[in-house]
Formats: C-alpha cells, structure tokens, sequence
C-alpha cells in the first residue's frame, strides 16, 4: 500500500480548511484514511497551521509521499527539517 501524506477538505461550503492526514494513495482525496497528522486553516490572516511533528517524521520515515502542498506545509512547521536530522543529512 503506497501512502501519501495529503490535504482533506472539511468545513462548509465557501470556507474551507484542511486537515493533513495519512491516506492510501488509491482513495479519494475526502476518502477514508488512516491518520490525521495535523491541521490547515488558510483562511486565517497569517494562516493556521498544527501538525504532530512526531506523527509526521514517523509516516515520512515509513516511507510515506508528501503532495506538494504538504511538503511546503511540513517545512514551514518543522517537521521536514526534523525528518532530515533523522537521516544525518
């Protein structure tokens, strides 16, 4: 099973916000998935970002994709840089 590490939508319609989560890469983008790692609330004025750093470095160390988004969200909170000193590199 491939993992991503991706954005689900949830809120209502017009104001949305995200929750970073650990989904099979086959299901759906609001499908069903196996953690969620963090929060996303681009609607904020800066906006809001909570990830489990821990959870985050685990998934990715397991061998879990980021989409793009995520990626730039994981660097901003600091999990990525963590995941890097895990590695040695």
């Amino acid at each position: 099973m491939a993992v991503r590490l991706r954005l689900t939508r949830v809120g209502k319609k017009k104001q949305p916000s995200y929750r970073i989560v650990a989904a099979d890469s086959r299901s759906p983008r609001d499908g069903r998935y196996l953690e969620i790692v963090g929060t996303y609330d681009p609607r904020r004025e800066p906006s809001a970002i909570t990830v489990d750093n821990d959870l985050a470095v685990k998934w990715l160390s397991n061998g879990a994709q980021p989409s793009e988004r995520v990626r730039k969200l994981l660097e901003i909170s600091g999990a990525w840089g963590g995941l890097r000193d895990l590695q040695g590199g």
